[in-house]
């Protein structure tokens, strides 16, 4: 039997000083020299980031004491705190947010099993806890060293992405490199920011692309800010700073539900819900071939001018913006007269159909403003898919239970009039103005079609043509046409649209609709 002496304490170390040294230690980092190289690119360090992105003193980190277990390559000899990659949550104006930063200082941040590990960790706790989630990337891709484990490691990412897709919103603000599968997990999430010059992403950087095709191009050209805001559509921000970036990351956030089952937060202003609207009278020309921007009605329309645009760089033919009406967060679908006559192509269509899909998916209410002279024509075009990606804005909007109204500005022309949230596809409310032409075509094409022998035995065809024209728009295309047929509920004085919009939307608000028993269903994406 042994008898132990209780008299004296055991001689132990100060554990509590122990783990003040480890935290203080994971907390700096591999020290100043890395910081300074970092900030010489003109990039923030993991920590500044989230101190940026995060209400003062709130974050709270997790798994900080992290370390690979990898031999091999030397890796054994290197095992810093954290593994290249800080996780944890905080909050942005009160609320809780998830976040994770990639630390560029630490392996390049590049992303091996632990470091995969914290990232499927607090993913899983914000689709637990139904919070959203940030990730701010700047990593070198897999880590090499480690094999087959680095790219297991992105599989458990993608598949989190895709289940809490339309559960929690997943923001990804690029902040340096993203190459190879990498790329993948940002295109999963809802919103894509990236910083001019210190942000790429693209699956085949610019050595493979020359090796195999011959083709000089440097890492931004391929797939800098610009081309994924401009040109690829990827990206819905660019920015010229980290700190303006992660500002606007935290104004989107306070535009959000937390969750799925919640709605965006209502902040109450000064602007009155009846407010007269007389000015859009002089913003929108009667002509309906005269161009005007359609954002100069959006300001007009909602609290205090202000409105949130998504994707401004990318298929401009059609603007998808959120804003607040009467306090509560609306999301606005716009035809752009000013580019490209507000008609609908491959890419306005997929640019409004993924933000229609996801105002649906948090509870975001839509109202879309119609002034559509129908589908771009064309071979390239037809041989595109016109047909297919034009199918997933009229899938979006018939999928979609949030309220829904359309307002009809002036032309409204064939497909293109169903697709933009027509009643016939299930809008709550379809509004027109009084200088609506709701019609197959316009005019002067119809009279071509149904009176060409007409016109063409005539003795004087230009006069023919234009007397069929006033009879077609006097019979067919009259502002009430629509509204006697009940395919528009009411014909409002653009004076009183935000006065109906407001009033309108406050009605629809208990809204619940369901959608028929199914395990999804098959978008032509």
């Amino acid at each position: 039997m042994t008898i132990i002496d209780v008299s004296t304490p055991p001689v132990r170390t100060d554990r509590a000083a122990e783990l003040a040294g480890i935290k203080a230690q994971a907390l700096a980092g591999p020290g100043e020299r890395a910081t300074e190289q970092q900030h010489a690119k003109g990039k923030l360090t993991a920590r500044e980031r989230i101190g940026l992105l995060l209400d003062e003193g709130s974050f709270h980190e997790i798994e900080a004491l992290r370390r690979h277990r990898a031999s091999g390559f030397g890796l054994e000899q290197k095992r810093p705190y954290t593994d290249g990659v800080v996780t944890g949550w905080g909050t942005v104006g009160g609320r809780t947010v998830f976040v994770y930063a990639h630390d560029f200082r630490i392996f390049g941040g590049a992303l091996g099993e632990a470091h995969a590990e914290k990232i499927h960790k607090v993913m899983d706790l914000a689709e637990a806890a139904g919070a959203p989630l940030v990730s701010l990337n700047d990593g070198a891709g897999a880590r090499i060293q480690e094999g087959v484990s680095a790219l297991a490691g992105y599989g458990g990412i993608f598949q989190r992405n895709t289940r809490s897709s339309g559960v929690i919103p997943q923001i990804s603000v690029m902040m340096g490199p993203c190459a190879g599968g990498a790329a993948y997990s940002p295109a999963l999430t809802d919103f894509v920011f990236m910083v001019r010059g210190t942000s790429q992403m693209f699956i085949t950087g610019p050595d493979v692309v020359r090796a195999v095709t011959g083709e000089e191009i440097t890492q931004n050209g391929l797939g800098g800010a610009d081309v994924h805001a401009a040109v690829s559509g990827v990206a819905a921000f660019a920015y010229d700073d980290e700190e303006s970036c992660l500002e606007d990351v935290r104004h989107l956030l306070s535009l959000l539900p937390a969750n799925n089952r919640e709605t965006p937060p209502r902040e109450a202003g000064g602007d009155p819900a009846d407010r007269p609207t007389g000015a859009l009278a002089s913003i929108v020309p009667a002509h309906p071939q005269q161009a005007y921007d359609i954002r100069r009605v959006i300001e007009e329309v909602v609290d205090d001018g202000d409105h949130f645009e998504v994707q401004p760089g990318w298929a401009a033919n059609v603007v998808c913006t959120l804003a607040r009406m009467d306090g509560h967060v609306t999301a606005f679908v716009a035809n752009q007269p000013a580019h490209l006559a507000g008609v609908l192509d491959i890419q306005a269509s997929e640019k409004a159909a993924r933000f229609v899909q996801f105002c649906d998916a948090f509870n975001i209410p839509i109202v879309t403003l119609v002034d559509v002279p129908g589908f771009l024509p064309g071979v390239g075009q037809e041989h595109g898919g016109i047909i297919r990606h034009g199918a997933k804005l009229l899938y979006a909007y018939c999928n979609a239970t949030v309220p829904r109204i359309s307002l009809v500005l002036r032309k409204a022309y064939g497909g293109a009039y169903i697709v933009m949230d027509s009643r016939s596809i299930g809008a709550d409310l379809a509004l027109a103005w009084p200088t609506n032409e709701i019609a197959v075509m316009g005019a002067e094409g119809a009279a071509n079609v149904i009176f060409r022998r007409e016109i063409a035995a005539a003795a004087d065809p230009d006069a023919t043509r234009a007397q069929k024209i006033k009879e077609y728009t006097t019979e067919l295309m009259h502002p009430y046409y629509a509204a006697e047929r009940g395919l528009v509920d009411d014909v409002v004085d653009p004076a009183e649209t935000r006065s109906v919009l407001t009033s309108a939307l406050a009605m629809l608000r208990p809204k619940y609709a369901d959608l028929p028993s199914r395990k999804h269903g098959n978008p032509p994406v």
